[in-house]
């Protein structure tokens, strides 16, 4: 069964010519297109599709936004952004709404087809003119272990209060640390002030 993509962006060019390049690959399907962000939240929601391939810039609802609604209303559905600008805060700010990968408009197809790829495997993916510090950055929940570790909460307090096991509130500890290159308690302290997770 093919997967089901649907595109989002307020270029008619751009749209024609990502669906000519998406829909050339045998097991994938574009099963819509929207010019602005709320029509594509709308669609998103009827089509049901297994990934979003979207602008940033959009009328309507931004291309931030329309992620973040997408994972609220539509949450099986993956999403790509396809930018021309590679500002970092845009892309940690489309990661952290939820995005599965970021490709620029300028890269070439084998890199769109291959962020197209990661995201349908649901696994990260971004351009390699792209390599900012957060490729190392925290998932939602490892963020939130994060912040109660340097309010000084024990694996087992860590458990409790985010519903999971004391052992799983370790094994988030030991990620942590492993994708920050920290080894100690107090130097994730400094980090988690520096970037704003817990107030100094």
């Amino acid at each position: 069964m093919a997967s089901r993509l649907l595109i989002a962006d307020d270029h008619e060019v751009v749209r024609a010519g990502v669906r000519k390049l998406l829909d050339a690959v045998p097991s994938w399907e574009v099963v819509g297109e929207a010019t602005d962000g709320r029509r594509a939240l709308a669609l998103a929601v009827v089509l049901k599709p297994d990934l979003v391939v979207l602008d940033v810039g959009m009328p309507g609802l931004n291309g931030i936004d329309l992620t973040r609604e997408l994972r609220r209303h539509v949450p099986n559905a993956e999403v790509l952004v396809l930018s021309m600008h590679d500002d970092e805060s845009l892309v940690e700010a489309a990661i952290d709404a939820g995005a599965r990968g970021y490709v620029l408009k300028s890269d070439n197809v084998d890199v769109l087809r291959e962020g197209v790829r990661a995201a349908l495997a649901h696994r990260h993916y971004l351009s390699a003119s792209l390599s900012f510090e957060w490729l190392k950055r925290l998932t939602t929940r490892e963020r939130e272990v994060l912040q109660l570790l340097s309010e000084g909460c024990s694996n087992k307090e860590i458990g409790a209060l985010l519903g999971i096991s004391e052992k799983t509130a370790e094994t988030h500890r030991a990620r942590i640390m492993a994708k920050l290159g920290i080894h100690s308690v107090a130097k994730l302290v400094r980090y988690a002030v520096r970037n704003r997770i817990v107030e100094p």
